[in-house]
């Protein structure tokens, strides 16, 4: 089998999802057209080598709908011949387009393919396309199928997890963000122009670096109200251990949602030659896995467990972790399980700080996690997320 190497990973900055965002007036098209242009010129790309391309995207409906990977290309003027393609895992749909596309190449599908992923949430908003699954309330308790919130405060019950413990995790998570952010650690950033404010958007928009435990102790747990409506009751059922659900995640410990878009230029070992520049980065191994519904966002946690196991490693053979803070408990409980330092696990912060635009997330993590393993001139890191009815997705890197 051939080998799949990471030649670049860009992004745009997060914006946040709301009506004063800086990328809110722009559409899903024209925030991936400026990352296809930057790539492009970045890697002296020729469009016609490009034999697919894999985009992430949660809510396929609207502006995002009509498989966008597709039709964004279409939009940026690329060759007709391109092909594209658009995934769906939820929040780790991102990860899975890189998987996909890494696996054209090591399979000898394909040369060169770029990966990614899209998300406006500002624009299409999450559950905007009514799936019976979410959207139906018996259906949905019926078949397990809860929200993602509601599988966090699970998590937190069945694993002891306080509320100044979670909290604790997301102001870690806004202070590292605010510091990676100052010192300018995120250079996979690609500003982008917003014509209607007339603003020029370099960073990402979501940060609190404000916030105090304090505030955070303050708020209001979110998903109590959703629990009173049988969510609690069928999670007490299937665990009668537990005398109560704790609610401890609140809008503060929780990923802010977000605008953004990522793409990954992958290819062969021969494409170096073609581009005239090294590859970043080597993906070693890929692990997709499925947890428990009803704990809904415990996915990235048994991933990475699995790819570790597969691989024969432990937590002190990885440099780095970039992990998908799909809520606080889940990365407790990621660092439990696994015995990851804090000194390994998102140093840059993570998605309750910086925001999660969830089908971009698997591709902003990704070029996250290179860059800084670049900075730190290390060498090894794994990029895991998780999605919901319990999926998670996890991949191994080695920087060249």
């Amino acid at each position: 089998m051939k080998q799949a190497f990471i030649y670049d990973a860009i992004r745009t900055p997060r914006g946040k999802a709301k009506s004063g965002g800086g990328l809110t007036d722009l559409t899903p098209f024209e925030l991936l057209k400026v990352l296809y242009d930057a790539l492009e010129q970045r890697t002296h790309l020729d469009k016609n080598q490009v034999e697919d391309v894999v985009l992430g995207c949660v809510t396929q409906v609207g502006e995002q709908g009509g498989n966008i990977a597709k039709a964004s290309l279409l939009y940026s003027g690329w060759p007709d011949e391109v092909p594209g393609l658009t995934v769906n895992r939820y929040c780790s749909s991102g990860i899975d387009a890189i998987n996909i596309a890494a696996m054209k190449v090591m399979t000898g599908q394909a040369q060169c393919t770029i990966a990614g992923g899209i998300e406006m949430m500002s624009r299409v908003p999450m559950l905007s396309d009514k799936a019976t699954l979410f959207s139906d309330s018996v259906q949905a308790l019926r078949h397990r199928m809860l929200m993602m919130g509601s599988g966090a405060d699970l998590i937190a019950s069945l694993f002891g997890m306080s509320r100044q413990q979670v909290d604790g995790v997301a102001f870690n998570s806004q202070q590292r963000a605010a510091h990676a952010r100052d010192q300018g650690w995120f250079t996979s950033i690609i500003p982008v122009f917003n014509p209607v404010k007339d603003i020029m958007v370099s960073a990402d928009e979501c940060i609190r670096e404000e916030t105090s435990m304090d505030e955070l102790a303050a708020l209001e747990p979110y998903f109590a109200d959703i629990g009173a409506l049988g969510v609690d009751a069928l999670q007490r059922q299937e665990h009668p251990q537990l005398e109560s659900i704790n609610h401890v995640h609140t809008a503060g410990n929780s990923p802010a949602m977000a605008d953004a878009a990522s793409l990954i230029l992958i290819g062969d070992g021969p494409l170096s030659e073609k581009l005239g520049q090294p590859a970043r980065a080597r993906i070693v191994a890929v692990a997709t896995v499925c947890d428990d519904p009803l704990e809904v966002v415990s996915g990235c946690a048994k991933a990475t467990a699995t790819l570790m196991r597969k691989q024969g490693l432990n937590s002190s053979d990885i440099d780095l972790f970039e992990l998908h803070e799909a809520f606080a408990a889940t990365s407790i409980k990621c660092q439990r399980d696994l015995s990851i330092s804090d000194e390994k696990l998102n140093v840059n912060g993570g998605c309750i700080a910086l925001g999660h635009p969830m089908g971009a997330t698997g591709g902003i993590m990704m070029g996250t996690l290179i860059d800084e393993l670049e900075r730190r001139q290390l060498k090894t890191g794994i990029v895991a997320a998780s999605g919901a009815a319990g999926s998670g997705t996890a991949i191994l890197i080695e920087c060249l």
